[in-house]
């Protein structure tokens, strides 16, 4: 017994080193985690990710939940079974009962004591492969180029100009029901997917298999974060919250995919997912790639300038500024019913968690990186002489 105990837990030692030193690797040289997202990831997410497509539910929400539900297990049998022993030694009233359950918390805690290592040496080695690693990527180029630049105030206004005008013509043209809102026929999966790889001819990475967008079943609890979408590294999954508004949905899967094609950084995410859609043949797609940058590129021209400069430029719609909702307020009203925690506090913990996990990862803006976007489709709109003074 104590030879096999050695071997376990020297395998647990080996996995882990390795690991370390995987990680070691990916922070001192982008070369190597260009090698690596370039040729290995692929095959890794690839594999993975047709297995976890297999079944129709996200399996990352389903290993959450495990997890916490063990976690909590764990702890409330330590606390109980340290109690027990506690006053079993200093009873006489349990007998022979004492010896019995004595057995069998025994068992129980030889079984924590193995499982617990093996879980949590999977999850390292998971999350290293198809998270921690993807974080010490080379930047794209356009990435490079705009973050090299500083852009004056007349390119922002140039771009916020054309991104509002596209808006508010798109939402004219876009099917809505009797209430105002926005309709969709079709597969909006399958075509979240081609989208992708219509534009994989420019962007090679983006080419070759693609896992299937599946909603979450805690799409209600996503909204409470204020969350649109969540890459799952351990279970190599887009996963998209179903109870925010269809507008963002479309966004929102192309953003999740490009995830899974090793593309972590939150920028370059919101670019593929917005070039994606706008270059789509789906005009509610293309809707939402405008709609999902919109924000990003409308608030910085807001800081940038005056209230009577701002309101001279062209003006969002109303058609728009509904449609751009993140959930209506019958689906606020919905979400708060049946909420367990107060939506402030769980967008707070949600908050500092995402900047708290970006920065750990190299990303120094934390959250903010999601508005970098804005540059990165200045750089690529310039590019390609998109942008024009129209006024």
């Amino acid at each position: 017994m104590k030879k096999r105990g050695g071997a376990f837990w020297r395998t647990i030692g080996v996995i882990l080193g390795l690991c370390a030193v995987f990680n070691i690797l990916s922070w001192v040289s982008s070369d190597f985690s260009d090698f690596y997202v370039t040729n290995i990831f692929p095959v890794i997410s690839g594999l993975y990710g047709r297995l976890t497509s297999l079944v129709g539910f996200s399996v990352g929400e389903v290993m959450l939940v495990f997890i916490v539900a063990y976690i909590i297990f764990a702890i409330v049998f330590v606390l109980f079974h340290s109690m027990f022993m506690a006053y079993g030694r200093f009873s006489s009233s349990l007998g022979k009962r004492y010896y019995s359950l004595d057995r069998i918390f025994s068992w129980i805690s030889d079984s924590l004591y193995r499982v617990t290592p093996v879980l949590l040496t999977v999850t390292v080695v998971i999350m290293s492969l198809n998270c921690f690693g993807l974080y010490h990527t080379s930047k794209l180029e356009i990435a490079q180029s705009a973050s090299a630049k500083e852009y004056n105030l007349q390119e922002l206004t140039l771009l916020r100009d054309y991104v509002v005008r596209k808006c508010n013509d798109l939402s004219t043209k876009v099917p809505h029901d009797e209430n105002g809102n926005v309709l969709y026929e079709g597969n909006m999966k399958e075509t979240a997917i081609k989208s992708m790889k219509k534009i994989s001819g420019e962007f090679p990475r983006l080419g070759g298999y693609y896992v299937t967008p599946k909603a979450l079943f805690f799409s209600d609890f996503m909204c409470q974060q204020y969350m649109q979408g969540y890459y799952f590294p351990f279970s190599m999954e887009a996963n998209y919250n179903d109870t925010m508004n269809l507008t963002h949905k479309p966004f929102t899967m192309c953003h999740e995919l490009a995830h899974t094609h090793g593309y972590i950084f939150e920028d370059e995410a919101n670019f593929f997912g917005f070039l994606a859609c706008i270059n789509s043949d789906d005009i509610v797609f293309q809707y939402s790639g405008y709609l999902g940058v919109l924000n990003y590129i409308n608030n910085d021209f807001y800081r940038a300038v005056s209230k009577e400069e701002y309101n001279s430029h062209v003006k969002i719609s109303e058609r728009v500024k509904y449609d751009n909702q993140f959930l209506s307020q019958e689906g606020w009203e919905e979400v708060e019913e049946k909420a367990v925690f107060k939506t402030e506090t769980v967008k707070k913990a949600a908050d500092v968690f995402i900047d708290t996990n970006l920065k750990v990862n190299g990303v120094s803006s934390g959250k903010v990186s999601y508005s970098h976007v804005v540059g990165l489709i200045m750089e690529y709109y310039y590019e390609n002489c998109i942008l024009v003074d129209v006024r």
